[in-house]
């Protein structure tokens, strides 16, 4: 063996164990770098001593005892796992096969021979270890934090690989003879692994698109609620000023007596009642937005006929976002309604009633309503009958979620029940 040979066989093993420790997910230290030096440098002497008595053929059979094994204890030392290291050291090994094939590359343009290739994959070390390690580690890196069955899956090829290799190390003549099973090996793993590839896109795809659908959903809902608060908010305010505007409201009235125009009064008295009714907030608890929420669809009820009772202890600074608990109210008294004005289009009564309240920090909400129709339900959750449908099941069901709460929908006695704690 020349000495461009050897050079270049130190060289593969410094990348190798390098690359390794940098797709490990080790918090490094200084203390812990100074380890991974010392660790390479006691592997790198043990090959040497190993060639040096043994000769390169030992090194190249004994490789995973002499060097593989080490580096995976020392990094499962530093890191404190063990599976990752494992990968790691892998998926090192299976990366160093680029410098091979990007030298094959050159040595087949050039028609150049072994000394072209040892040169070639010498100059190809540095640059190409930089590069992993700037831009493909840290991502490599990332799949550390992710679960067991997720790591199997990632380290699966490295470890195909890294078996066939070593098997066809020992036993070349499967290659030399043909054998199809060797033959085949690789070009098989390459389609389970597109296989696998084409799958995990998809399911992230789908769960993307769903994350997507449930965020403008959610952003659809909160909007609206948004813009509801602000128009009960300006209703309110408008009431507040009729209020002030009394004396002149009278003024004008006695104006109208004085003058003997008495139709003029009462027509202004009706209209002037009407809109102070028509913007009247009815306190049910001391927080102002729920408030707000409860007289809006009270009056809705009211207009269709509905039966609503409110029972609410809500105080006034509650232990989730004003936004979030606006969406949860308005979707659930939303649906009640709808389901109540159901039933009062045949003529048939309805009726609501709402208990909600604060209790050491967590808040619950109940809403049962008149149900006469079966409800189909899926995973015990309403399921919509019609597409469009079940949007706002979804944004409840998603915001509880959120906030590590409880939910349950059920039907009881002709009553469909909506219990929440969050």
């Amino acid at each position: 063996m020349n000495i461009v040979s050897t050079i270049n066989l130190a060289s593969v093993g410094i990348f190798g164990l390098i690359l390794s420790a940098g797709f490990c997910g080790i918090r490094w230290t200084r203390r812990k770098k100074l380890a991974m030096a010392g660790s390479i440098a006691a592997i790198m002497l043990f090959q040497g001593i190993i060639r040096f008595f043994s000769g390169v053929y030992f090194v190249r059979h004994f490789y995973p005892f002499i060097t593989h094994i080490p580096l995976a204890v020392s990094l499962c030392i530093l890191s404190g796992e063990f599976l990752w290291p494992l990968i790691s050291v892998l998926t090192a090994y299976l990366c160093c096969q680029l410098r091979k094939w990007i030298a094959l590359i050159a040595v087949a343009i050039l028609s150049g021979g072994a000394l072209m290739q040892d040169t070639a994959e010498l100059i190809l070390t540095l640059p190409l270890l930089w590069l992993l390690l700037r831009f493909i580690a840290p991502s490599v890196r990332s799949l550390s934090h992710y679960t067991t069955m997720e790591k199997c899956r990632f380290g699966l090829i490295p470890l195909l690989y890294y078996g066939y290799d070593y098997l066809t190390l020992f036993r070349p003549e499967l290659l030399l003879t043909g054998n199809p099973a060797a033959v085949e090996f690789m070009p098989f793993v390459c389609c389970v692994s597109y296989l696998m590839f084409v799958l995990r896109t998809s399911e992230d795809e789908r769960i993307r698109v769903r994350m997507e659908q449930t965020q403008a959903i959610l952003h659809l809902q909160m909007t609206q609620a948004v813009r509801e608060i602000a128009v009960l908010r300006e209703s309110h305010q408008k009431s507040g000023r009729y209020r002030h505007d009394l004396r002149h409201h009278m003024q004008y009235l006695l104006s109208c007596i004085e003058n003997e125009r008495l139709g003029q009064a009462q027509a202004y008295i009706q209209k002037v009642c009407s809109e102070v009714e028509t913007a009247k907030v009815i306190v049910f608890c001391e927080n102002e937005t729920t408030n707000l929420i409860f007289s809006a669809f009270s009056r809705r009820a009211k207009n269709c006929g509905i039966t609503i009772n409110i029972k609410a202890a809500i105080p006034q600074d509650i232990p989730l976002q004003e936004n979030d608990w606006c969406v949860l109210l308005s979707n659930a008294l939303e649906n009640a309604l709808h389901a109540c004005q159901k039933l009062t289009e045949k003529d048939l009564p309805g009726s609501i009633d709402v208990s909600a309240y604060e209790k050491k920090g967590k808040m619950f909400l109940q809403v049962s309503n008149s149900c006469e129709e079966p409800v189909p339900f899926s995973h015990g959750v309403p399921a919509a009958s019609r597409p469009g449908h079940g949007i706002g099941v979804h944004s409840i069901c998603t915001i509880v979620e959120h906030y590590n709460g409880m939910y349950s929908f059920s039907v009881q006695n002709g009553l469909f029940i909506l219990r929440l704690s969050l």
